[in-house]
């Protein structure tokens, strides 16, 4: 018999949300930030955003293992792709002459949530090999270190899982369209700033994590775990 979880779903809600909205209203604007050691710094504003994503799967590995949280990243990406391609659909179909404001309504979503067929690839294909990494190291420095010290691998699972994302995601995106220069410095900047919201939500991470655990009474160990991410096994 398959073991349910008071929280488990809920915490899969939560994940799916944050990235539906980070990647379909976040991008839509760029803001400006004057950042200490940076300085005037432009980035998408889902970016403010997206990292909770991350602190959520690392929730879910830390606590429940890498095969539920394997199923979770499967449904986000599932959400993700459906959300694309119902975006290009209502955005291809014909507006309605009726419309009082179809003329300005059109264009505003097409700026909006049109942002191109290599945005959108970018963002799927980021994600997906970014949160199975993300979710693997932190499932094997876990066993590696018995359990001990969840503040290192909560930071250096995110390190190298948002590393991935940005190095896959932005010459998707923008490679020959961005000079060299700007590509590199973009994706380093949203990198360190993505790394660094989950230093600062390190403590509330790890107060959360032993709360579930002591709620759900589970502690998961990927001892003997498939680590294929094309399974949707328990």
């Amino acid at each position: 018999m398959t073991r349910s979880f008071r929280y488990y779903d809920l915490i899969l809600g939560a994940f799916v949300a944050v990235l539906l909205c980070s990647n379909l209203i976040g991008p839509a604007k760029v803001v400006q930030l004057d950042l200490p050691f940076f300085g005037k710094t432009d980035f998408g504003a889902g970016n403010l955003f997206f990292p909770l994503s991350y602190i959520f799967g690392d929730i879910l590995t830390e606590v429940y293992g890498y095969a539920l949280a394997r199923r979770v990243i499967w449904a986000g990406f599932g959400a993700m792709l459906f959300a694309t391609v119902m975006t290009w659909v209502v955005l291809a179909m014909p507006a309605s002459p009726n419309e009082p404001f179809s003329a300005q309504l059109q264009p505003a979503l097409e700026t909006c949530f049109g942002g191109g067929w290599r945005i959108a690839l970018g963002s799927i294909v980021a994600f997906f090999v970014g949160d199975f990494l993300n979710s693997y190291v932190l499932a094997k420095m876990k066993v590696r270190m018995g359990g001990k010290h969840p503040w290192a691998r909560f930071i250096g699972s995110t390190f190298v899982g948002q590393g991935v994302d940005s190095l896959i995601f932005y010459p998707l995106a923008f490679i020959g369209i961005w000079s060299p220069q700007t590509l590199l410095a973009v994706m380093f900047a949203n990198w360190v700033f993505k790394v660094l919201v989950e230093v600062i939500m390190t403590p509330v991470t790890t107060i959360v994590c032993a709360k579930l655990k002591e709620a759900e009474g589970v502690d998961a160990f990927d001892t003997d775990t498939d680590f294929t991410p094309f399974s949707l096994k328990r």
